[in-house]
């Protein structure tokens, strides 16, 4: 099979809108957690979230174009747009009938049909409705949009595995390229769910934190004192492409991308199981997949919500894959800086990966100040303070609601 490199990164977080700026505050160990400030939230149990900032969609769209998109397709273009530029894609050569584009999300327009749906309730008279609706809402669109925007002719598709979904995504387009379907390959996530009906609802779960009068020490991933996960938004983009295109254009390359597992716990629709069993699978088969062993990993970007079950279900997997390799291996769960980015969490956190791969620097998990107890002090979880290593190898695990599970692998580029 064909080789597949990663020639382009484009990112919209909570910690910056461009990639080196969410880079420089990950590894800084800044919270983006803060007030929400996208609607009145006085009256939920949850008041804060990481929250995208300072973003201006007329930077990248104009006023009517804005208008026919949710905020998780902007997100999503607006990505994709620093990727491409960082990847120098020449548009005059490039043969956009091998250029696709597959682009997760775990829930798509919730903002569109949250409001449309509160605008009708008000008149409950004749149905009135937005005739952007259905195409702002639906998940694909942010695929579609970036498709058409670029005029990509390859395969254009979403991915909806809950929290698993970028991962996917991300492995999806790899299968692509290696399999002689594609030269290149937009693939990533997004997510712009910071509104009434998500919070009110992972509220109804007891799924988020609600520590409202200190939101930026409310992710704890693996510590004892943690109440749940703080709800976060904004799109990941890595631009894949075969070896020999990149070599042929002359493309920069970041590293490669050389492994991906897929699997489920088939255990639960919102509980990864106790032993972490799904995790265990899509871990072998990505070190499987690449040819590689456990004592190979440098550095696991952790699932990591900041759930009991969840955090404690996933160090149990990491401990049986990497039994060998515990003393070697840094672990880090970067949700504590960016909240949880649900479909595009795992697009985020590869960026991540893949940085600290090119930076020789692990991201730190912050907020880690009394370990749970039920978690082996074995595990170097990277506490507080980001550290300086070399990194050939680095793992991102990604795990959904649903009971899937995914993990993909990145490998220091050698030719």
């Amino acid at each position: 099979m064909k080789r597949v490199v990663i020639t382009g990164l484009g990112a919209i977080t909570p910690l910056g809108n461009k990639v080196d700026t969410f880079w420089q505050n990950a590894i800084q160990g800044k919270s983006g957690a803060a007030a929400i400030t996208h609607f009145d939230a006085s009256n939920f149990k949850t008041q804060f979230a990481c929250e995208v900032k300072g973003f201006d969609a007329l930077q990248y769209f104009t006023k009517p174009e804005a208008r026919k998109m949710d905020l998780f397709t902007q997100y999503a273009i607006a990505a994709s747009e620093e990727c491409l530029s960082d990847a120098q894609v020449n548009w005059d050569t490039v043969n956009r009938h091998r250029f696709g584009a597959i682009v997760a999300t775990g829930i798509g327009g919730l903002e569109t049909l949250e409001s449309e749906v509160l605008n009708f309730g008000r008149e409950m008279t004749q149905p009135k409705f937005n005739p952007f609706f259905i195409t702002k809402m639906i998940s694909n669109m942010a695929a579609g949009q970036i498709s058409i925007r670029y005029g990509l002719k390859g395969m254009s598709y979403a991915v909806a595995s809950a929290c698993a979904a970028s991962n996917n995504a991300i492995g999806s387009a790899f299968d692509a390229i290696r399999l002689g379907r594609a030269d290149l390959m937009l693939a990533g996530g997004t997510e712009a769910t910071i509104c009434q009906s998500a919070i009110a609802g992972f509220n109804a779960m007891k799924a988020l934190a609600t520590t409202n009068d200190e939101p930026t020490q409310a992710s704890r991933p693996f510590d004892a004192n943690r109440t749940g996960f703080v709800a976060g938004e904004g799109a990941g983009i890595l631009l894949l492409e075969e070896l020999e295109h990149a070599h042929q254009r002359g493309a920069k390359i970041y590293c490669e991308l050389v492994g991906y597992g897929s699997a489920s716990d088939a255990f639960h629709v919102a509980a990864t199981h106790p032993d972490g069993e799904g995790a265990i699978t899509a871990m072998e088969q990505a070190l499987n997949d690449a040819k590689l062993t456990a004592n190979e990993v440098d550095y696991i970007n952790a699932h990591a919500t900041s759930t009991s079950v969840g955090d404690i279900s996933e160090c149990k997997a990491i401990e049986q894959v990497f039994k060998d390799n515990l003393n070697q291996l840094n672990i880090s769960a970067t949700k504590s800086m960016t909240g949880h980015l649900l479909g595009a969490a795992g697009a985020i956190e590869s960026i991540l990966c893949i940085k600290s791969i090119t930076e020789g620097i692990i991201p730190p998990t912050i907020n880690l100040t009394t370990l749970d107890s039920e978690i082996s002090a074995a595990l170097n979880l990277t506490p507080n303070v980001a550290q300086t290593k070399k990194v050939d190898v680095a793992m991102n695990n990604t795990f959904g609601f649903g009971g899937h599970t995914a993990s993909i692998i990145f490998k220091r580029f050698t030719s």
